[in-house]
């Protein structure tokens, strides 16, 4: 079975959809998928995903994007996070393609993110955009390590890979890496351990060859894991069964 380790099924393009979408992860064998909240205000909805569909998990968390919103603080991170189908704390990091200025607020954010990680014991969900410097040093000053996570939608370098990796962290790769120009990032593909990987969607984003330009879904996920086992000259069911056992191990209260 494949996991879906990043989606965001409550974002209009999907919500309606719920049936259909759920049908296309039965038919491509994907057994599972990690539901992200982005806002707190919309955190109900990805909860409610995550109640109503046993192979469902939700996380908790505001996307570093997000400036207008609800500032939860760390305890009520904590708070919310204390339910059985919350499995992790994010999305959450640091995203200056849209914010030239480095803004404050969002390295602050990213600190209560990681501290409520550390406190409930559940892992985070990194984001990094256009800001992988000031990401790894936050993530070491606040200890990161302690919580552990996994950095998604993974586009950095080798280097940025390899200090996360030294923190625990998991490199997690969607349906870019199947993208004919995404030369370097297919190059980091390859070297990274077995045992660090996960893959994903972030539907209804990216999604993959041969779906490139359609609304993604979690169900495309296998074709993310055929791109992976094809860089790496590996069977897919090896793709498949590291994945697998490595998303458990990383979302330890994810119970089936």
């Amino acid at each position: 079975m494949f996991i879906d380790s990043h989606c965001h099924l409550d974002f209009p393009d999907l919500v309606a959809r719920e049936d259909e979408i759920l049908a296309t992860m039965a038919a491509n064998r994907v057994a599972h998928a990690l539901c992200i909240s982005v806002r707190i205000e919309d955190f109900p909805r990805v909860r409610a995903l995550a109640e109503r569909h046993s192979n469902l998990w939700a996380t908790v968390g505001v996307h570093p994007d997000n400036a207008d919103c609800h500032e939860p603080d760390e305890a009520e991170l904590v708070r919310l996070a204390d339910h059985p189908r919350v499995v992790g704390i994010g999305e959450t990091g640091l995203d200056y393609y849209w914010n030239k200025d480095e803004p404050e607020w969002q390295r602050a954010r990213f600190r209560t993110h990681v501290r409520a990680a550390r406190a409930c014991g559940k892992p985070l969900v990194v984001h990094t955009r256009s800001a992988a410097a000031d990401t790894l040093r936050l993530m070491r000053e606040e200890d990161a390590h302690e919580a552990g996570g996994v950095m998604h939608c993974f586009t950095e370098s080798r280097e940025v890979a390899e200090a996360a990796l030294e923190m625990g962290f998991y490199i997690s790769f969607s349906g870019i890496v199947t993208f004919r120009n995404a030369k370097e990032l297919k190059e980091v593909a390859r070297c990274i351990p077995l045992e660090r990987l996960l893959i994903e969607t972030d539907s209804p984003y990216l999604a993959p060859v041969p779906h490139r330009g359609k609304t993604n879904e979690p169900g495309w996920v296998v074709h993310v894991a055929e791109e992976l086992a094809r860089l790496r000259d590996e069977p897919l069911e090896r793709i498949e069964q590291a994945t697998t056992e490595n998303f458990f191990r990383l979302f330890r209260h994810a119970q089936i």
